[in-house]
């Protein structure tokens, strides 16, 4: 039985293309694993906190058992399973019932006995009821008889549900101190091969995530728990981004949807860049992603221990403010992953962003701050000739801080004056490094004129 501090890990294995991505998925209700008729797709663990019925616990997909990956991989894979199994609470086993018992699923079987660890025999891909003879193929495991479900058909869903809440060792209250949601997530973006995958393991002192040369060894978006100064976070690996042009299979339009989906979740993005390669394309698209979304943003310079000699720090960060000039108040910071340097630096920068993003401005000090940036600057006069009038502003939203501002006549506060009041509130207030969201409404209107 786990400590009391622990959240029980169940932890789905069995051989390539039996389901276990779709079946992850299935039981969280969210597309988190990418589904692909492609064997050897899943190759690192990921990890979702899912309370369901009366547990709170880690669900955890694996890669498929005794395949070769093609790029030299398979030890690398089998390890991530192995720290799996270790860490199982419960073990879900998945068969596919249409292919039979099949000498694969034999080894896999003999892998989970050897952990003694309770296992759930699962046969998925039993899409009509004619299949569910065939089950009983796979009682030769020694498991007793497989629970039949089909993910394409939301077969018996609530079955495997409550088989798995059974077999788990206790309650764990989705409150207890253990299962508490992550203070700050952190998404960690760029193109490929600049170190995302070692910064994650120096996060959480250990190879959580598997590293290579390989260009986009990190297929999947994958979530890291780690602790630092005694709080928790979550990091959200993510896979290097190619250019549009150079996206020619469906898990690179995978890859490239979760990096995404990542920013969106995200309380702060990283965006890593190389010490020793220009700003490209790809980080100029993953930038538009991060100002579309409004996110915080820490530019990391990673690999800094190559090139440190042959550059000063102010002119890397002189040559970002010229390339991102939309972004001239985001911090920057300098990291060697593989060593570690400035790893709790970036953390300890992210949650400086994150309680700024997270900061509510006093009405009186914001409208103090707006009236004071009206008067030194003027507004443009309305359509007729007549001055626009600022009657009040208001903060409604945190995440990123959004600020309402009533007038007599929006249309006139263009986007140049916008910008201007913007910077004011960055310059007077503690919004200094983060995006703000300034919406502008007539006196009693309940839509932003810009929308």
């Amino acid at each position: 039985m786990p400590a009391n501090d622990v959240i029980p890990q169940v932890v789905v294995v069995g051989r390539p293309n039996v389901g276990k991505s779709s079946l992850f998925n299935w039981l969280i209700e969210k597309r988190i694993a990418i589904e692909d008729p492609t064997a050897g797709v899943t190759r690192d663990r990921l990890v979702q906190r899912v309370s369901l019925e009366d547990r709170v616990f880690d669900l955890v997909d694996t890669g498929g058992m005794g395949f070769d990956d093609p790029d030299g991989l398979t030890t690398q894979i089998d390890a991530q399973i192995a720290s799996g199994l270790t860490s199982a609470a419960l073990i879900v086993f998945v068969v596919e019932v249409r292919s039979g018992l099949l000498p694969a699923d034999r080894e896999v079987a003999r892998r989970v006995r050897a952990t003694g660890a309770p296992v759930l025999l699962v046969a998925n891909k039993a899409d009509d009821p004619k299949y569910d003879l065939l089950a009983h193929d796979f009682d030769a495991l020694g498991f007793g008889p497989p629970l039949i479900v089909s993910v394409r058909q939301n077969r018996n869903r609530d079955e495997l549900v409550e088989e798995i809440v059974a077999h788990l060792p206790e309650a764990w209250p989705e409150e207890s101190e253990g299962a508490a949601l992550p203070e700050m997530k952190l998404a960690i973006v760029g193109r490929r091969n600049v170190g995302k995958s070692t910064f994650t393991n120096a996060l959480a002192h250990e190879e959580r995530v598997i590293t290579s040369p390989v260009a986009g060894t990190t297929r999947d978006s994958v979530d890291v728990r780690f602790e630092v100064d005694g709080h928790s976070f979550l990091a959200i690996d993510t896979p290097g981004l190619r250019r549009t042009k150079s996206r020619t299979t469906d898990l690179d339009f995978y890859s490239t949807h979760r990096a995404e989906r990542s920013i969106r979740r995200a309380d702060v993005v990283l965006l890593f860049l190389d010490a020793a390669e220009p700003i490209g394309r790809v980080d100029k698209q993953l930038m538009d992603t991060i100002l579309e979304e409004a996110k915080p943003v820490v530019f990391v310079i990673n690999k800094w221990d190559l090139y440190a000699g042959e550059v000063a720090r102010k002119e890397w960060v002189d040559y970002l403010r010229e390339t991102f000039r939309s972004m001239p108040w985001a911090p920057v910071e300098f990291t060697t992953a593989t060593s570690g340097r400035n790893v709790k630096t970036v953390v300890d920068t992210a949650q400086r962003l994150f309680r700024q993003s997270s900061t509510r401005i006093p009405t009186a000090k914001l409208n103090t701050v707006i009236r004071s940036a009206v008067e030194t600057n003027r507004p443009p006069a309305d359509g007729r000739g007549r001055p626009v009038r600022v009657y009040y502003a208001t903060q409604v939203e945190v995440n990123p801080p959004t600020i309402v501002l009533s007038t007599s006549a929006p249309r006139s506060i263009t986007e140049p004056y916008k910008r201007y009041l913007v910077n004011s509130l960055r310059q007077t207030t503690p919004l200094r490094e983060v995006p703000i969201r300034l919406l502008v409404r007539g006196r009693g209107s309940d839509a932003p004129a810009d929308e």
